[in-house]
């Protein structure tokens, strides 16, 4: 699948593991994106890649000259059945390609693939000063259907979280 950008995605496949945690580390630092405050191993992401299964849980690469620059993947929102129809959306970008059209290429894609997995709501989890994420997922028509205030702690810093919500079907 094209992209004006020219941006394709396929489905993760194991050998992309390293570049996807790769990315997912350079996030790290910054402590806008993950709540994590250490980098991860590639080993420690086993479980989780086996988990994003094509069918229901996809985890898309995107490519740029034959590079992985950024990833998505739908999550289970709660673990429990009732909750099948709705998945919670990550997206990671390589620092060289963030601000390019690859975030909004991602929710643009993942928001009309969503149906044909039995997805009828979507999830953002956004720390409140991730202000380019959250405005990446406003433009796209999700709404703030949750606020935690001061549910995070990153660097002594008390950080609030956002769950934005879409339903799509």
């Amino acid at each position: 699948m094209s992209h004006p950008n020219t941006y394709t995605h396929r489905l993760a496949r194991f050998e992309d593991l390293p570049a996807i945690v790769a990315i997912y580390n350079s996030t790290v630092p910054s402590r806008e994106v993950t709540a994590d405050t250490e980098p991860v191993s590639v080993e420690s992401r086993h479980a989780w890649f086996a988990e994003h299964t094509p069918e229901r849980r996809p985890l898309w690469v995107a490519e740029k000259d034959g590079e992985v620059v950024g990833w998505l993947s739908y999550s289970n929102f709660y673990g429990r059945p009732a909750y099948n129809g709705t998945a919670e959306l990550s997206i990671y970008i390589r620092d060289d390609q963030r601000g390019k059209g690859l975030g909004r290429y991602f929710l643009e894609q993942s928001i009309a693939f969503a149906p044909s997995i039995g997805i009828h709501t979507l999830l953002g989890f956004i720390f409140g000063h991730n202000k380019p994420s959250l405005g990446l997922f406003y433009k796209f028509g999700f709404e703030r259907w949750a606020h935690m205030p001061r549910v995070a702690t990153l660097d002594g810093i008390e950080r609030d979280l956002d769950i934005l919500g879409k339903r799509i079907a």
